[in-house]
């Protein structure tokens, strides 16, 4: 663990350097850029031969999709408590994010002419859910809920099998997808998942866009193929960042950087700040404490040692500027409530802000209705998360007559000639009289 003084006079700096080592994934591009070229000539040949090295599991192309029996009777395996936490979630996520869904609009600008919005869902869309460390099923709901309130057509799923299994996702997974309504399901994980998505094969028809967390790797694969078809943010391995105040509870602190460290790629972040040393050394004692009782506890050790910050301010204004500068994917506000609204307002790049302590990130996680699925590495900067307009894509209309197009005559005149571009203003002369 690193330990930073806020008020020293390079702490900027220094955190920056720290932040930027944790996010330097160049090792990573010429190795994706390498396998999205195989794909890309090879198809479905290059396809399975990536998962059968990068997944450890041998398939012919035809069996690259799950069985829609095998999805159904995977739900028979949860008992109704799970079945129900389920629906619970998917119930949640949804009527969140109906909220969100714009509406069409128009209006008469100055001129007189007819002005507006439309919203259209993208047709066909790719889901990545990792699966290889852990049955992430909150992220089935997290990016499937979303689409189907937006009202995508078609959703494709690839989720990877689990380690040492029979080549199947897990069956929590399975379940998860059944119960979301999702039917397109591929076995496959990584780069190998992406490029199928992206360019298409015979066994896996290509998309319009790609959504969905995962490695360094993953992303990359996003950003090569962007362009060919959309991408959503770069959702990477999961990061916290906690503000801690003497109100806080250290136990609520340390329980809650445990949780985000132990999903286990070892590539897990996490940020807090603490007002005081002996505020540290009680976080501290009481991390290693519940660390005793945690199943991933090596991979979380890992984290805990190589890319944890711990940051000393005196004050809650040094922890904006942290905070600012980290731009976590999660941050949650564990302070006297009378602190949460100058907080939520100072700080600016958070992709979601867990509020009070009572909030801890676990509930964005898996039920309270916004997506889990936020901006890591920083790019919470200039993106948010994702939301069901992600799933949409918008067209402006314009209609004109002849009298409001009589009225844009002078503008359009003076644009065309300065521009000199004479076609462009005799496309709306010629429709007036001379």
């Amino acid at each position: 663990m690193r330990i930073f003084d806020a008020s020293a006079p390079a702490f900027k700096q220094e955190l920056f350097e720290f932040i930027e080592q944790l996010n330097d994934v160049t090792d990573v591009a010429e190795t994706v850029q390498a396998v999205l070229a195989d794909i890309r000539e090879l198809g479905d040949g290059a396809v399975v031969k990536y998962a059968e090295k990068f997944d450890q599991f041998a398939l012919k192309p035809e069996e690259l999709r799950v069985p829609e029996a095998i999805l159904e009777a995977s739900v028979d395996a949860l008992s109704k408590d799970e079945q129900t936490a389920f629906q619970t979630a998917i119930d949640s996520v949804r009527a969140f994010h109906q909220r969100t869904l714009p509406e069409p609009w128009t209006m008469r600008n100055a001129q007189g002419g007819m002005v507006g919005e439309r919203y259209y869902p993208i047709r066909r869309v790719g889901l990545y859910v990792p699966g290889g460390q852990v049955p992430l099923a909150s992220t089935v709901i997290m990016t499937t809920v979303l689409a189907q309130v937006a009202g995508v057509e078609e959703i494709a799923v690839t989720t990877p099998p689990m380690p040492g299994g029979d080549g199947m996702p897990s069956p929590v997974m399975l379940a998860a997808l059944y119960l979301a309504g999702v039917r397109e399901v591929y076995r496959l994980g990584g780069v190998q998942a992406i490029g199928a998505l992206g360019y298409g094969t015979d066994s896996v028809p290509a998309v319009d866009k790609i959504f969905g967390p995962g490695s360094a790797y993953v992303n990359e694969a996003k950003r090569q193929l962007f362009g060919r078809v959309g991408i959503d943010l770069q959702p990477g391995p999961s990061e916290v960042m906690i503000i801690a105040d003497a109100t806080a509870n250290p136990a609520f602190v340390a329980a809650d950087l445990l949780a985000q460290a132990e999903h286990g790629t070892t590539k897990e972040k996490i940020y807090f700040t603490v007002p005081s040393l002996g505020f540290l050394e009680a976080v501290e004692a009481s991390f290693a404490e519940q660390l005793k009782q945690c199943s991933h506890r090596e991979a979380i050790q890992v984290v805990w040692d190589n890319a944890t910050a711990a940051i000393l301010c005196t004050d809650l204004n040094e922890a904006v500027v942290a905070a600012n500068l980290v731009a976590p994917e999660h941050l949650e506000l564990q302070v006297a409530d009378a602190e949460l609204a100058m907080l939520t307002e100072q700080i600016t790049t958070a992709g979601a802000i867990l509020q009070g302590h009572f909030s801890p990130t676990v509930l964005g996680d898996f039920t309270a209705g916004p997506s889990h699925t936020l901006p890591t590495g920083r790019t919470s900067r200039f993106s948010s998360g994702l939301q069901a307009t992600d799933f949409m894509r918008r067209s402006s209309i314009v209609r004109y007559d002849e009298a409001s197009l009589k009225n844009a005559a002078p503008v359009v005149e003076v644009f065309s000639r300065l521009e000199q571009l004479d076609a462009h203003g005799r496309s709306l002369s010629v429709r007036l009289p001379s």
